[in-house]
């Protein structure tokens, strides 16, 4: 079931407050830059790029996932390993919010959200 309105905006105000803090200098946002993308329950956290034989389109490049179970109010966390699926991850595969998710992305204790 895909989040509500009210939570969209809840979401979209948690994710700007972490962007702001982690994107790069204003002057190389053009090289790179993160977003995040909100399709239905899931939030995916990605790096932006230009492609490297045509500057002029951009790559997303997916750094971390979370999904919210709304049955049991816990949000899943994911990182997408060489095999480009997504995997539990292991410190913490469930996390109660969507800032706790936030926390454990900026904490990156297995480098896995590089």
């Amino acid at each position: 079931m895909a989040l509500s309105e009210f939570e969209i905006k809840r979401c979209e105000r948690k994710l700007e407050k972490f962007l702001n803090k982690r994107r790069p200098p204003e002057h190389i946002r053009n090289e790179v830059d993160i977003g995040y993308r909100l399709d239905d329950q899931s939030i995916t956290i990605i790096e932006i790029r230009p492609n490297w034989r045509d500057p002029k389109v951009s790559v997303e490049i997916p750094i971390a996932k979370t999904t919210y179970v709304k049955s049991k109010s816990v949000w899943k966390v994911f990182w997408q390993r060489s095999d480009m699926k997504w995997h539990s991850y292991q410190p913490a595969p469930l996390v109660k919010s969507l800032e706790e998710f936030l926390q454990v992305v900026d904490a990156d204790v297995n480098h896995c959200f590089v």
